[in-house]
Order: C-alpha cells, then sequence, then structure tokens
C-alpha cells in the first residue's frame, strides 16, 4: 500500500499529541515522524521512560495536493489543540496572549 501526501498524528506515552505533514518526494514515508522539538518532549519523560519508549502513528489525512495538504495540518493544529503545551508539541499557531 502507498499513501499520497498525509497528515498524521503522533501521540505520545504521555497523551500529548503532535500534527505533523509528510509531502516530501512520491508520498508519504513509513519512516518520517516529523520534525518535533526533541527537547520539549523528553524534558516530560525520565530517563528511564525513555529507554522503552513508543510512539502511535496515525494518518488522519491524505490527498495528492500538497496545498490542501498544508491547509488542512494547519486546521487540525488548531482544531486538536496540539498547540497547547498541555495538550501537544506542536509549536506553531500557538494563541499570543496580549497583557
Amino acid at each position: 500500500m502507498s499513501f499520497n501526501y498525509v497528515v498524521y498524528k503522533l501521540t505520545f506515552p504521555n497523551g500529548k499529541i503532535y500534527v505533523g505533514k509528510d509531502i516530501g518526494g512520491e508520498g508519504h514515508s513509513l519512516r518520517y515522524f516529523g520534525s518535533w522539538f526533541n527537547a520539549n518532549v523528553e524534558k516530560d519523560f525520565t530517563d528511564e521512560e525513555l529507554r522503552d519508549f513508543t510512539i502511535r502513528k496515525q494518518i488522519i489525512f491524505e490527498s495528492p495536493d500538497k496545498i490542501e495538504i498544508s491547509k488542512m495540518e494547519s486546521e487540525l493544529i488548531v482544531s486538536l489543540k496540539s498547540n497547547d503545551p498541555a495538550i501537544g508539541y506542536n509549536q506553531t499557531h500557538r494563541s499570543v496572549k496580549r497583557a
């Protein structure tokens, strides 16, 4: 089976999520797990927990159109709230709090 370009959701052992897209090459690569910041993830786990670490990857949207994938990734980051540090690890689309 091969996929077009995709938006995927990663779920970490603590339940936090990361939403990303794979628009490289000819389509989705099974081995691609995104560009999340290691330091943000590592600080949420002990060294022992990091020694046996499972991440679940789910394809949540697929399209042959890279523009549609990018648009949907942004929409899903916001709707799934993966940009909220309490919920996920996405760094983009964060709300700016004003005083």
